[in-house]
Parts: structure tokens; sequence; C-alpha cells
């Protein structure tokens, strides 16, 4: 037999409003690309920038600010220079993958 006391006991609801929530972005879309002489910065449409060294892609270190500036975006996930035949990843960059440890 079952008393009360076996029953768990759940807290009661609280009819106090819930706090708002934080956002949460579903995806990381890149939006622009800029540089300057040691980085560059990935702007997201979430309104995050992502800064990476320039080190990292020796042909974009070694381009022009103008072959640079030439940036193809694709679907917000990719980069593409046709003129350096470089193109790179968001997913990669936002992992952090130094190509000297490639």
């Amino acid at each position: 037999m079952s008393t009360s006391a076996d029953k768990p006991r759940w807290p009661k609801k609280s009819k106090e409003p819930m706090p708002p929530h934080a956002f949460v972005p579903a995806a990381a879309l890149a939006q622009a690309v800029d540089f300057d002489d040691d980085m560059m910065r990935v702007t997201f449409m979430d309104g995050r920038v992502l800064a990476v060294p320039l080190a990292w892609f020796p042909r974009l270190r070694k381009a022009t600010p103008k072959q640079r500036a030439k940036v193809q975006i694709g679907g917000g996930i990719s980069l593409h220079w046709p003129a350096l035949d470089e193109d790179l990843s968001i997913a990669g960059l936002m992992a952090g993958v130094d190509w000297r440890s490639a």
C-alpha cells in the first residue's frame, strides 16, 4: 500500500515569468571579410567577428590588399579567391586549424 510519503514531491511551478533566454545562433554564416596587415576578420550574420592570423594562409599573406578584397562568400559557409586559387571553409576557420600543424 502506498502512502503520500512514498510519492515524489515535485517543486511547485512558479507563477513568475521566465527570464528571457540568451540568443543562440543556429549557424555561423559569413557576411563580410576584411583585412589588416596581420589578420583576416570574418563578420558573421549574427554579429560575431572571427579574427584569424594571415600567417596561417601564405597565399593571402603574400597577396595585395586589392587581391584579398576580391573574395567570394559561398552561401555564408566558404570563402573563395579565384585569382589566388585559395578556398577556406568557415567551419575550418572556426575550428582554429593552424596550417603549420596539418
